[in-house]
C-alpha cells in the first residue's frame, strides 16, 4: 500500500515557518494509529521538523527521509536516500505513507492508492501549500467528522 497523509486547512495551507500553524492533539494520534509499524516517507525539511520537536524520528515507524544533500546525517530509526524513485523502488511491497512535505505530496498525490487527509475547517496564514485533489482521480470514501475538522479518507477511481 502506498498512501498519502496530511492535514490540511481550507485554504489547502499545510504549514508555516517549517511547521504547522495549528495543533490538534486529535490529528495527532490519528497519525499514529494510522502508521504505527508502518513506513513513513518525507522529504528533508518535513524530517528535520519533527526532529525539532521530538528530539528523535518517528518511534515505531521506519523513517525515509528524501534529500539531495548527501551530509545530512541521519539518526537511527531514519534513513536517507539521495532521490525519491530509489527509495520507491525499495520500499516496493511495503505499507508506506507519504507525509510531505510539499513537494513531495505534489510528486506523489496522484502515484499514491489512497489520501487520508485531515481537512480543518479553518484558514490559516502559511507558505505550504497542498496540491489540489482532484475529484476526477479521488472519490472520498470515509468521512468522519469532528469538532473543526474531518478525517476523510480517498481512493483512487
Amino acid at each position: 500500500m502506498l498512501a498519502l497523509i496530511a492535514a490540511v486547512a481550507e485554504n489547502n495551507v499545510i504549514g508555516v515557518k517549517n511547521g504547522l500553524p495549528w495543533h490538534i492533539p486529535e490529528d495527532l494520534k490519528h497519525f499514529k494509529h494510522l502508521t504505527m509499524g508502518k513506513t513513513v516517507l518525507m522529504g528533508r525539511n518535513t524530517f528535520f521538523s519533527i526532529m525539532e520537536i521530538l528530539k528523535k524520528p518517528f518511534p515505531g515507524r521506519t523513517n525515509v527521509v528524501i534529500s539531495n544533500n548527501p551530509e545530512d546525517k541521519m539518526p537511527q530509526g531514519a534513513v536517507l536516500y539521495g532521490d525519491l524513485e530509489a527509495a520507491l523502488k525499495d520500499l516496493a511491497g511495503k505499507d508506506v505513507f507519504v507525509a510531505g512535505g510539499a513537494m513531495v505530496f505534489a510528486q506523489m498525490i496522484n502515484r499514491v492508492d489512497r489520501l487520508y487527509i485531515t481537512h480543518i475547517h479553518k484558514s490559516y496564514e502559511g507558505d505550504v501549500y497542498f496540491p489540489k485533489i482532484d475529484p476526477a482521480i479521488w472519490r472520498k470514501v470515509k468521512d468522519e467528522p469532528h469538532e473543526g475538522f474531518n478525517f476523510a479518507e480517498y481512493e483512487k477511481i
